[in-house]
């Protein structure tokens, strides 16, 4: 036996109270009839007269009170096997880690922006199944398609530039990578977001997604950064900004958003492509359109329910309010009584 609502038994509390004005009321009526005239005395001249009713009255209704609120805590036993059934797509979002994801043009800077974002995807998902994928010069799989959003979450928050050991950009890799980790058996209920200042070192992008196209996957490209450029700032072993990244002659490398390349990726694929802002309003859009995707049925869990039981307690409640409805608080005399 258990209670699925054990926070509504402080509602006793007020039946307790109740309880108590109902017994100081009869009391001090008791006592001004006994300023009036001796008890037995008026109770021989009004015999219709019963405390005992009045007290019987108000235990019936604080009674139907009490079962009520056994039944708002809703009171349960016995179980049975059920199976929950979850309807949903596949999701697989591939971030970029590489050093370029540190310009501060996005605040705090790139990459953090991205993982604020991919926070907000995850915190909307019901019934998806979600996979990340970490890239820079080559990609990983960070976490496999789960339906497990604490887990996921908490592997986003292990995402940095220190992730994967080779640096630079290979969108392509991660579109690859991405793909592999679908059902390769399916065509449709896959959708790649792909997070990115889209700057591409190994120019196998359009292809991957072209690819990617032809096994059903859907790639959603969300730009991090300013097409005006930013440079890469460097960081010291404690944390600290030293400089920023330079060329072989000296020249602070400038970081720009490759918008263009995105476009294109999204375009492949049937997808769209936005440019991640500080109000996050791609969020809503992006989150709007894979709600609207059709859902395929993913595999049930068996799960143990317990049955409900609080019909009996209301049921209880019920008859005892209807009951001190019928029971009246006069005392019935007989006649003879009535006229001795």
């Amino acid at each position: 036996m258990r209670f699925a609502d054990p926070g509504n038994f402080v509602l006793l509390a007020l039946v307790a109270l109740l309880a108590l004005f109902a017994g100081f009321a009869l009391a001090r009526k008791k006592r001004l009839l006994a300023r009036f005239a001796d008890i037995p005395l008026v109770m021989r001249n009004a015999p219709y007269i019963s405390f005992a009713r009045q007290a019987g009255k108000a235990a019936l209704l604080l009674l139907g009170m009490a079962f009520l609120t056994l039944a708002l805590t809703r009171l349960q036993f016995g179980t049975h096997l059920e199976m929950l059934k979850r309807e949903g797509i596949d999701l697989v979002v591939a971030l970029d880690v590489s050093n370029s994801m540190l310009a501060r043009d996005m605040a705090p800077n790139r990459l953090e922006k991205a993982k604020q974002e991919l926070q907000g995807i995850i915190g909307r998902l019901k019934g998806d199944r979600i996979g990340l994928v970490a890239f820079a010069g080559e990609a990983y799989i960070q976490c496999p398609l789960t339906l497990d959003y604490t887990a996921a979450e908490f592997l986003l928050g292990a995402m940095d530039q220190n992730s994967v050991s080779v640096q630079g950009t290979s969108i392509g890799s991660a579109i690859d990578m991405a793909a592999r980790s679908f059902e390769q058996k399916e065509r449709q209920h896959k959708v790649l977001l792909l997070l990115t200042d889209g700057e591409e070192h190994d120019r196998g992008a359009e292809a991957a997604a072209e690819a990617a196209r032809r096994e059903g996957i859907k790639i959603y490209t969300v730009g991090i950064g300013n097409p005006a450029g930013e440079p890469i700032p460097l960081f010291d072993r404690r944390g600290a900004q030293v400089g920023f990244k330079k060329d072989d002659n000296g020249e602070v490398i400038i970081t720009r958003l490759n918008e263009e390349l995105l476009q294109k990726i999204a375009l492949a694929t049937g997808g769209k492509y936005y440019h991640a802002t500080a109000g996050e309003m791609e969020l809503d859009r992006i989150f709007g359109e894979i709600s609207e995707m059709e859902k395929k049925e993913l595999e049930g869990t068996l799960v143990t329910r317990y049955d409900d039981r609080f019909q009996w307690p209301l049921l209880a409640a019920l008859a005892l309010v209807v009951g001190e409805f019928f029971v009246s608080e006069r005392r019935r005399v007989p006649r003879k009584e009535h006229h001795a």
